[in-house]
This record gives structure tokens, C-alpha cells and sequence, in this order.
């Protein structure tokens, strides 16, 4: 009985020990950078984590997530990716935003990069194609550019009236602006709205276009404004004092994501953001098990969302078509 008593001691003190030394173990650590700002990433966050946990990652348990808020300021930029691969986390997480993810590209060439990017890939460089991404990098295209068009037809079907549109844009974030400012131009031209760009890379910047045109609006007696928000982290953790100065302007305005007409923005069409959050978790933890980013296949958003918020459109004197009605989520 002795020997068997010692022999199971034996045993469990040799398993304790396993144990022990798999507790000691360092964690792998997830660089996740975003140009959000905290508060305006809660769900995403949650989309990211609820991601990890389908391949069997849990924050604090097996893996460490650093979050990084750029909340706009994308002069910090540089200087975090530096260090996040001077000290070869073992993947960064660059979701929503194709400046973060290029500059990681441009920093590393060996450690896994997992992006969302609303601009091509492949055009970009980031990879090689979607089938076979090559090098480090990989994740999902969420058509940004490509639902431009259709996001301006939806709020000038919402504002008939319209005469002009405003497009809102942060410089600093220049592979956004610029290619925001092409296809919006473009889609505008072709349904009969002049343009006028708004710059603003900070908030005290974003009243100063607001106020530039209310004053070019006065200006103009003719024109009738509406707005098209770009998709950028700057305008997102900037929701409500954007919703605020619409709505103190009368200013109907479009919106690339559903966060900002909860808050009371008039309508949002675009990609399924938390959905697209989860799959840059699945990826992430994939490529945590091993997998190589250039045997991940870039993927495609497939989930798309339209929003109106019924009671912004009254207060705007707008009426909502009823080929509108048929295909938006309504809220209030």
C-alpha cells in the first residue's frame, strides 16, 4: 500500500512539476493595433475575442493581447510598430485600417500580420493574391471603396434634394483619404452632386470643417448639403460629436458603419463590422497555432449592414422611400 502511495506521489509531483513549467511558459503576445480610440472599440473587441475563443484562445490564459489605441493620432504609428517588432510579438493584429497595416508590412517581413483593409490587397502589395497571400500577411478585404457608390445613392435617395455632397476625410491617414476622395468623386459626378472635401485629423479639426461649411453653406444659396463620412478610426471614436454637429447643422449625412446612427447618425451602409473583427480573431489564432499567414487565403466580407435611424430622418424633415424601409434595419 506504502509503494503504491509512493508511486502515485512520484507521479503527481512529476505531473505537478509539468505543470508548473507550462505556467512559466511565456505567454504568446498579440500586438492588436487599431486608430480607434477605446471607448469606440468595445464591441469590436469583442467580435476579436469571441474569434480567438473558436480556435481555443483565451486572453490572459494562453495568449496576451495588447491593445493599442491610435485614437486617430497616426504620428504614433512609426514608433509603436518599432517596437512591437523589436520585440517579435508573435503576431500583430492591424484590423479595419490598410496605413497599419502597411506600415507593419513595411517594418517586418517575418512576423504574422493578420489585417482588415478596405483597399485591394493585392494592389496595395500586401500580398501576393487572395488565394495565395505569400509572405507575412493575410486576413480579409472588406470592400470599403467598392460600396462607396451604393452608400452615396442610399443617402441621396434619403436626401433627394441634394445638391452637393461634402466629403470628410483625415489627411493623415492618406491611403484612406485618397482613394475615399476618388471613388466618392467619381460615384458623385455620375449621379449629378458636386463635392466639396473637408479635412480633419483632429477633433478641434472637425469643428473647423464643420464650420468652414455652414459658412461656404451660407454662401451658396442654391446648394443643398449632405455628408459622406470616410471610413477612418479618427471620424468612428469621433461618433457623437460628428452626430452632434449634423445634427445642429442639418446636415444629413452617411456613415460607414451602424455605431455612429446608433448614436443617433442618420444611416450607416458598409461592411459587418463585428463580423469582420471575429474573422481577424479566427485568423489570428489559426496563424497562433501554427498555421503560415501564406497559407491562409485573404478573404472576403460577405456580411453587409444598412441602417436608418428613423427618428434623425424626422428631425431632418427627411421621409424614408419605401423601397428604403424594405431593405434597412430601422432604429431609433
Amino acid at each position: 500500500m506504502r509503494r503504491r502511495e509512493f508511486i502515485a506521489g512520484i507521479g503527481g509531483t512529476a505531473a505537478w512539476s509539468r505543470a508548473a513549467a507550462a505556467q512559466q511558459q511565456p505567454l504568446p503576445v498579440v500586438g492588436f493595433v487599431t486608430a480607434r480610440s477605446a471607448a469606440a472599440s468595445e464591441r469590436a473587441v469583442a467580435a476579436f475575442r469571441k474569434g480567438l475563443r473558436e480556435i481555443g484562445y483565451v486572453q490572459d490564459r494562453n495568449v496576451t493581447v495588447e491593445y493599442h489605441w491610435l485614437d486617430g493620432q497616426f504620428d504614433r504609428l512609426p514608433a509603436l510598430m518599432a517596437d512591437l517588432v523589436r520585440r517579435r510579438v508573435a503576431v500583430i493584429a492591424s484590423p479595419n485600417n490598410t496605413l497599419i497595416t502597411t506600415t507593419a508590412k513595411a517594418k517586418t517581413a517575418t512576423i504574422p500580420i493578420v489585417f482588415s483593409v478596405g483597399i485591394d490587397p493585392v494592389k496595395t502589395g500586401l500580398v501576393a493574391s487572395f488565394a495565395r497571400p505569400g509572405g507575412n500577411a493575410t486576413g480579409i478585404h472588406y470592400f470599403a471603396l467598392e460600396l462607396t457608390a451604393k452608400r452615396l445613392e442610399l443617402l441621396r435617395a434619403l436626401a433627394p434634394k441634394a445638391t452637393r455632397v461634402a466629403i470628410l476625410v483625415n489627411p493623415a491617414n492618406r491611403p484612406s483619404a485618397d482613394e475615399t476622395l476618388r471613388s466618392v468623386g467619381r460615384s458623385a459626378h455620375a449621379i449629378g452632386l458636386q463635392t466639396t472635401v473637408l479635412n480633419a485629423s483632429t477633433s478641434g479639426e472637425i469643428d473647423a470643417a464643420f464650420a468652414r461649411l455652414a459658412h461656404d453653406r451660407g454662401a451658396d444659396v442654391d446648394a443643398n448639403d449632405v455628408l459622406f463620412v470616410s471610413a477612418d478610426g479618427l471620424f468612428q471614436s469621433r461618433s457623437l460629436q460628428l452626430v452632434d454637429l449634423t445634427a445642429r447643422d442639418k446636415i444629413p449625412a452617411a456613415s460607414p458603419d451602424r455605431a455612429a446612427v446608433a448614436s443617433g447618425g442618420l444611416m450607416s451602409y458598409g461592411t459587418d463590422i463585428t463580423d469582420m473583427y471575429r474573422q481577424v480573431g479566427v485568423y489570428t489564432g489559426n496563424i497562433l497555432k501554427g498555421t503560415k499567414p501564406a497559407d491562409l487565403p485573404v478573404q472576403q466580407s460577405a456580411k453587409f449592414e444598412f441602417v436608418i435611424n428613423r427618428k434623425t430622418a424626422k428631425a431632418l424633415g427627411l421621409e424614408i422611400p419605401v423601397m428604403l424601409m424594405v431593405s434597412a434595419e430601422l432604429i431609433d
